[in-house]
């Protein structure tokens, strides 16, 4: 399975509190990972990737290593209302 066709890590308004984008992690979300494929998006676009403190260095690593990683940010308070923009999820 592709790491980018995989689960969204955007919460709905009825399920609270953001949580980790890694596969089967049920944290609570503390960064925002932003990245894009500069082979199917934009300059400007901006996916995003939530991480606990756990997993970011591995979601990082992983961006960095393909080339798509672009910064890393703390996760703002209104995340819970879905406001982070989050695209996509991680996973293994």
């Amino acid at each position: 399975m592709n790491l980018l066709d995989s689960l969204s890590g955007a919460p709905s308004p009825d399920q609270g509190a953001p949580v980790c984008s890694r596969k089967a992690c049920r944290n609570d979300a503390r960064w925002q990972l932003l990245w894009n494929n500069p082979r199917i998006h934009t300059p400007e676009r901006r996916k995003t990737w939530l991480s606990c403190e756990d997993h970011r260095g591995w979601l990082e690593d992983y961006l960095r290593t393909r080339g798509l990683w672009k910064e890393t940010l703390p996760l703002g308070p209104d995340a819970g209302s879905g406001a982070a923009g989050t695209d996509e999820g991680g996973q293994e």
